[in-house]
């Protein structure tokens, strides 16, 4: 059974809330949990201090478990020091110019110069 430690869903409609949650990883988003571990509120401003709220003792167990977090939750536990911080690139690969762009922008920068 690979565990996740992910969010789960609740509020109302335009007012989102999460509660972060140990789950079974083919779980649904919203349905059966084993724990919950935690709370995100993103309406609050990003400097308030319920804005994320982390059970430390009981996420530390769960990811000796082998618990994995979900690239959001990582970012939480990476803010609060429980866990690594992932490596986020400044800009995707994927928006990165495509081949044919990249020539085009050198024929360009090139005939500027000259």
């Amino acid at each position: 059974m690979s565990l996740k430690i992910r969010l789960a869903r609740a509020g109302a409609k335009k007012r989102p809330y999460y509660h972060i949650v140990v789950a079974d990883s083919r779980s649904p988003r919203d349905g059966r949990f084993i724990e919950k571990v935690g709370a995100y509120n993103p309406m609050l401003p990003s400097d308030h201090a319920e804005r994320v709220r982390l059970t430390e003792e009981r996420i530390k167990h769960w990811l000796s478990e082998g618990a994995q977090p979900t690239d959001r939750v990582a970012r939480f536990l990476g803010n609060a020091g429980l866990a690594s911080k992932p490596a986020y690139r400044e800009q995707p690969k994927k928006s990165a110019p495509k081949k044919k762009a990249q020539e085009r922008a050198a024929e360009a920068a090139k005939a500027a110069a000259v």
